[in-house]
């Protein structure tokens, strides 16, 4: 049965993935916070085709990838080959992964939270975190401050929001419609993409918006303490208006950990 929600797999088609998404914005936020023992190990989580885990292998880090798109994947290991870095890369549902070993740092960059649709899809890869992370181990991740202001002068029509051209060749052209679900606070997201000049088909990138406080609470609840939240990568103060929350957690330890949900 095809789920209500989900991302489309043009959006996940590597060479349009990666055309699409050159930034590298994000990377001297992870790299001020990843520990200055390179020895140390880190796993990513969505690691998608390896946009910031290469250039942070490259750097000397040990970091496993993880990620359920196996197309994803295998462009990022061809990526890795290509610039001489080995690197562990699992396919693996973020939810219920369960790898030996923990690690000192773990982070889920690029709005990937976004994808778990339910609450409990967000706990379960809480606990997921929780149990992969050694004590007192560092959790970053982002998300979107939400914006019902934007989302409502979005929802009035088709907006452009990208040109470019595939390292296959590919012209592309996108174009946005939203919808936003007050009560699932669920935002339904089609892209339009045109290829070459021709309509090619409609793709769903739904994400489920997650409100500064709730974000708050889940994660003390599930036994982190927020040690920082920015309001963009160059750490600015988090506001109303920020655009981004941007989170540098810590694993309690286990006799200062919060009852967990059930």
């Amino acid at each position: 049965m095809e789920e209500k929600y989900k991302v489309g797999k043009l959006i996940y088609d590597a060479n349009t993935y990666d055309g699409l998404n050159t930034f590298l914005s994000d990377l001297p936020f992870y790299k001020k916070w990843l520990p200055s023992d390179k020895n140390t190990r880190i796993l990513e989580l969505c690691c998608g085709t390896g946009r910031p885990t290469i250039p942070l292998t490259q750097e000397g880090y040990r970091i496993t990838g993880v990620d359920n798109s196996s197309s994803m994947l295998e462009q990022a290991q061809l990526k890795a080959i290509k610039q001489g870095v080995e690197i562990d890369f699992i396919e693996a549902d973020i939810r219920t992964l369960d790898i030996p070993g923990k690690y000192d740092l773990l982070f889920i960059p690029f709005n990937s939270i976004h994808h778990l649709y339910k609450n409990q899809d967000l706990f379960d890869t809480l606990q997921v975190v929780q149990k992969h992370l050694k004590e007192e181990g560092l959790f970053l991740f982002d998300c979107y401050n939400p914006n019902i202001h934007y989302i409502v002068e979005a929802e009035k029509g088709l907006t452009d929001i990208a040109e470019y051209t595939t390292s296959d060749g590919r012209k592309i052209q996108i174009k946005q419609r939203m919808k936003y679900e007050n009560a699932t606070q669920i935002n339904p997201i089609e892209w339009h993409y045109y290829i070459n000049g021709t309509f090619h088909s409609i793709q769903n990138l739904d994400m489920r918006m997650y409100f500064p406080q709730e974000v708050d609470e889940y994660l003390r609840m599930h036994g982190f303490k927020i040690i920082h939240k920015f309001g963009g990568f160059k750490e600015e103060l988090f506001e109303d208006n920020s655009e981004k929350q941007i989170f540098v957690c810590k694993k309690q330890t286990t006799e200062n950990k919060f009852m967990l949900p059930r």
